[in-house]
């Protein structure tokens, strides 16, 4: 018999009619011949609730502490969420993800899952139950309850899918699949019926928010398809597979050069002008960044006659204050007259593997923002990517160009 892993979102169980909807949505995959799991989010706004609660009680809450706070959110999504199937006559079980056999490490609130044990999961699917775990958690080797970070649900069925070799993960949100641009800005955007993990990795690295980046690493590791599906239409959404099984003629596929435009408005730019050109300089503060947890997307680095070099990087909003931190400590060590930073700027990039046998793509790019008067502050590119750093001011006029020069849009 086939085993589906579902995963439903806060939105999707935000309330009790919605949580009854997702109950009748799980068992009529259960009556279509299916063993089920089911992974949850905390309910609706319910993980923000809870850190402004914390941050009533201290601007410096324990992170294990924060852990055991955050974690009972998904707690109330699959007690309500058993309660709802078990009323629409079938029977279910909720389990917290330690009781699932999920097992991570020891950095508090950004935990990465260790290893998966469905002993008590394959004994429960054994009795023909539906069986639900709390996503974004899992116990350390101290048995503590750690939480994942970011996306960490989503990362919870795809690696539960992984681990108990599923036919499928089904991921429901609130939009109907993967855009080839955030539809809520270009109106004319498409959905994207099929696409690789590749591809869906760099669009999560340079801002689509549909899935994070580890959930896709998971799935890519271990041969999982995902398919991201609407929890409130039944249309096909969009399959999330290797680019083998993608020109294998599995499905039917549209040769295209580029896929999709991403955007990032939560960027920050750093620079760190007229340090001395010498061996040791990028290692010292990028590594220094490194061992806070600061992940740093572009980079460029410019010399001068002079013997000295300017360092522009970026890194999330969130990161700024403690990026600055370390820069500042740092700013005697590197002989730097100042540190700056510019928070009014964003990130567009286009996406798709047929940049890989078709040049001038970025060119193309290039040129169609500057006659937008679009100027570009800094450039990265990899197989299948090139991102543009701009002004924020200017980032939707650069997302509906780009998308229309790429021939994205809906055809009327």
């Amino acid at each position: 018999m086939p085993l589906v892993v579902m995963k439903f979102g806060g939105s999707s169980v935000a309330d009790a009619e919605k949580i009854k909807r997702v109950a009748g949505r799980v068992i009529a995959k259960k009556k279509a011949g299916n063993r089920v799991v089911v992974v949850v989010s905390a309910p609706g706004d319910m993980t923000d609730d809870l850190i402004t609660l914390a941050d009533g009680i201290t601007d410096c809450p324990d992170d294990r502490e924060m852990d055991m706070l955050l974690a009972t959110g998904e707690q109330v999504s699959i007690a309500l969420l058993s309660m709802a199937i078990k009323h629409q006559g079938e029977d279910s079980i909720s389990l917290t993800g330690p009781q699932a056999g999920i097992y991570a490490d020891t950095t508090y609130t950004k935990a990465r899952i260790t290893k998966i044990i469905p002993t008590k999961i394959r004994k429960e699917l054994g009795r023909r139950r539906i069986v639900i775990v709390a996503g974004f958690q899992g116990l350390n080797p101290m048995e503590d309850i750690t939480t994942l970070g970011r996306g960490g649900s989503d990362l919870t069925a795809v690696a539960l899918a992984a681990a108990l070799k599923a036919d499928t993960c089904e991921i429901y949100t609130d939009v109907d699949g993967v855009f080839t641009t955030d539809p809520r800005l270009i109106k004319t955007a498409r959905k994207i019926p099929y696409i690789s993990y590749d591809e869906m990795l760099e669009m999560a690295g340079s801002g689509a928010q549909v899935m994070q980046g580890r959930s896709i690493e998971v799935a890519k590791k271990y041969g999982v398809d995902i398919h991201v599906r609407s929890t409130f239409t039944d249309n096909m959404g969009t399959i999330i597979t290797s680019e083998e099984r993608l020109k294998s003629g599995r499905f039917p596929m549209e040769e295209v050069v580029v896929s999709a435009i991403t955007f990032d408005k939560n960027q920050v730019k750093l620079s760190i002008p007229d340090v001395p050109d010498r061996p040791g300089i990028a290692a010292k503060v990028f590594g220094q960044l490194a061992k806070s947890g600061i992940n740093v997307d572009m980079i460029i680095q410019s010399a001068a006659q002079d013997k000295t070099n300017d360092i522009s990087f970026t890194v999330s909003r969130s990161d700024l204050k403690k990026a600055l931190d370390i820069l500042e400590k740092l700013k005697n060590q590197l002989k730097a007259k100042d540190i700056i930073y510019d928070d009014k700027v964003a990130k567009v990039s286009i996406v798709g593997v047929g940049m890989k046998s078709h040049p001038g793509v970025a060119a193309k790019m290039f040129e169609m923002l500057s006659k937008n008067r679009i100027n570009i502050e800094m450039i990265s590119t990899s197989e299948i990517k090139v991102s543009c750093v701009v002004r924020e001011a200017d980032v939707n006029k650069a997302v509906a160009t780009l998308h229309t020069t790429f021939g994205l849009d809906k055809k009327k």
